[in-house]
């Protein structure tokens, strides 16, 4: 049996690992999975189609798989996945999906989110993100591994984050952010790129190099975004370790709208 603390509520159909602890007044749904291992605090309600993975740490008074902030929605059967190894602090809220964005909210693993961080409904999360303190993403937004959010940064809808890109304390993002960019600003302009996350990450000096490069002709080189896309696809021939990462930063910049555009 699961470890439920007695003053918690626990829906009978709700299917918990046997190594889940449950803390004190929190209401579980009888449409909730949990993996082996995850805890829960106290004063938590989850609710709604929600699959929590295995170890997790969820702390006090988070909402998770309320239904979407969406006028449109009308109890349509929408989904939340939670992955494995995350750490969600207190007073957080993620929705499920809405039918209008495929019905599935989707967090990856390994993920560390830090109190009042809210992810709208169909957001997708990738690996090994940072959220601070009271960042929040509205709905349909994509954000790939290893992004770093500062506190009280805002994305507008459907924007996409790149993966190992980064925003400052109160960024306010209304188009997509490139792989490795740093911004700042109200709304976001691109600072730099995040040279020493990807150092902590392993990155070699010629990835590194290549990122720079990718940087000078996005940023500093008067060049259009199709022109940009250009030059950096030539990076392989001086740069072929880094052949994954500009093909990353080339399919991301690919997908971007042009009605949004990129974080300049």
């Amino acid at each position: 049996m699961a470890q439920i603390h007695p003053t918690a509520i626990v829906d009978p159909a709700a299917e918990l690992d046997s190594s889940v602890t449950v803390g004190p007044y929190t209401i579980i749904g009888p449409d909730v999975i949990i993996g082996a291992g995850t805890t829960i605090g106290a004063h938590c309600v989850i609710e709604g189609n929600t699959t929590i993975g295995c170890d997790n740490r969820i702390f006090q008074f988070n909402s998770l798989g309320a239904i979407p902030q969406d006028k449109k929605y009308d109890n349509e059967p929408c989904e939340l996945f939670i992955g494995d190894r995350n750490t969600i602090r207190e007073f957080c809220t993620f929705n499920i999906g809405s039918p209008g964005g495929g019905g599935v909210t989707r967090i990856g693993h390994d993920n560390w989110i830090m109190a009042y961080v809210h992810i709208a409904h169909d957001c997708e999360v990738g690996n090994n993100t940072i959220f601070a303190n009271n960042a929040g993403i509205a709905g349909h937004v994509k954000v790939e591994d290893w992004v770093i959010f500062g506190a009280f940064t805002v994305v507008h809808q459907f924007v996409r984050i790149g993966a190992h890109s980064m925003t400052a304390m109160s960024s306010l993002l209304f188009a997509d952010l490139p792989p490795f960019v740093m911004c700042q600003g109200q709304p976001a302009e691109a600072r730099s790129m995040n040279f020493e996350g990807l150092r902590r990450r392993g990155f070699s000096a010629e990835r590194m190099a290549a990122v720079r490069s990718m940087h000078k002709l996005l940023y500093r080189s008067n060049l259009s975004l199709e022109q940009s896309c250009t030059e950096i696809s030539r990076l392989t021939e001086t740069h072929p370790e880094a052949a994954a990462d500009v093909q990353m930063m080339l399919g991301f910049l690919e997908q971007t709208p042009p009605n949004r555009g990129i974080v300049r």
